[in-house]
């Protein structure tokens, strides 16, 4: 019983210390967070092309170093209208603001035209 509680006492203190040790290096991730909520008229199809016109802007702009997105599933009902999640990252200010001015993706926010009902944008630094 005391062998298995010093094993465990060391696993722990190594996973621990290798939580702890990927931190120091890791580089610094600013999060770009984008809400959609559309309108009742927007139909199934059109949402389908603005889900697939914003994942192709990691294509068209590189700064942009990844793309997670999804659809809303929380039972709280606190969505205030918000339906799509997409959560870019970003290595550093200088890459967010580029990608806001980019062309490609000043085109997104022309093909999203009027579809909007709402949307939310957010950006923080990961801790």
């Amino acid at each position: 019983m005391k062998k298995i509680l010093v094993l465990l006492i060391v696993l722990v203190s190594l996973t621990t210390f290798s939580f702890g040790a990927g931190k120091e290096n890791s580089s610094p991730q600013l999060r770009h967070v984008v809400l959609f909520g559309f309108k009742a008229n927007v139909t199934p199809d059109e949402v389908k092309a603005v889900e697939a016109a914003f994942l192709a802007l990691p294509v068209q702009i590189k700064c942009i170093k990844s793309l997670e997105w999804g659809t809303d599933i929380s039972p709280e009902g606190l969505q205030k209208g918000h339906t799509h999640c997409f959560f870019l990252t970003f290595s550093a200010e200088k890459d967010r603001d580029e990608y806001l001015v980019h062309p490609a993706h000043k085109a997104f926010g022309a093909m999203l035209g009027n579809k909007l009902s709402t949307v939310t944008v957010v950006d923080y630094w990961a801790k």
